[in-house]
């Protein structure tokens, strides 16, 4: 298997995302904005100038959902809308996922860990399809909240905490919280689940991406040639993976399986 490189020039690429449109939509968590890839060898600006996406998913009534000081729906007409703002001592929020109705499920960090502060705990929060209720605590004590998955039928969740080394695991309400796997080198980051329950971890500075078995089992270890940093996994396609890394958006066709559908948000 060799990665195909899409679109290059990014400080570092993050969230990538298939639209409905066969296109590929991802930000630059440093230099900032959200971009759209189409074909060919550039991209083009959606978002301009936010800073701090660690997480993207298109929105059912068009436009995007970012994450970054809050999380906001950024409208197709310019009828912006935040979703989850900054309470209780949050510095931000980084990675997220929809779940099968459409709610999100975002990690809401506690520290700013580029500017070097020391780490205290974060969780990873629940905004309800609109209308459907207030946003509320879903997942507690992760210290650095990354990447996001569900299993094939919705009963478990995973998360990523970069500082721990760990994936956790949690039932579908939240409860049951249980290391799941730890990563063999590097540092978790974003993560994909696909169709047979495997789950794709990012990571991180380890520059490759692991893939482990529903039981927790390290599957096989992929390096990604050139990177000095794994950002981010999604799938698209049939069966091709996305990854984010600093300075590039690649692609690696025909892994064999399908991803776990990430539907459009409805909060």
């Amino acid at each position: 298997m060799s990665f195909e490189r899409l679109v290059g020039g990014q400080v570092l690429v993050e969230g990538p995302r298939e639209d409905a449109q066969g296109g590929v939509l991802f930000a630059d968590v440093v230099a900032g904005g959200v971009f759209r890839w189409t074909g060919g060898k550039r991209a083009d600006a959606v978002l301009e100038g936010r800073r701090g996406i660690g997480g993207l998913v298109p929105h059912a009534k068009g436009g995007i959902v970012v994450t970054g000081r809050d999380v906001l729906v950024v409208g197709a007409r310019g009828d912006d809308r935040e979703l989850l703002g900054l309470r209780g001592g949050m510095k931000g929020f980084n990675d997220l996922v929809t779940t099968d109705d459409g709610a999100l499920l975002v990690g809401a960090l506690r520290f700013r860990p580029r500017a070097g502060e020391e780490p205290v705990p974060g969780e990873v929060w629940r905004v309800p399809p609109r209308r459907g209720g207030e946003p509320e605590p879903f997942l507690e004590g992760v210290v650095w909240p990354n990447g996001i998955g569900l299993a094939p039928d919705g009963a478990t969740t995973y998360v990523s905490d970069f500082h721990t080394g760990e994936v956790l695991a949690c039932d579908a309400d939240g409860g049951g919280r249980r290391v799941f796997a730890r990563v063999p080198d590097g540092a978790p980051d974003g993560l994909a689940v696909d169709a047979e329950g495997d789950v794709w971890v990012a990571l991180g500075p380890g520059g490759g991406i692991a893939r482990f078995t529903p039981d927790g089992q390290l599957r096989e270890r992929l390096d990604v040639p050139g990177a000095e940093f794994v950002s981010s996994v999604a799938f698209a396609g049939e069966d091709d993976l996305l990854v984010a890394t600093a300075g590039a958006l690649l692609r690696l066709r025909g892994v064999g399986v399908q991803g776990r559908a990430v539907p459009p948000c409805t909060s």
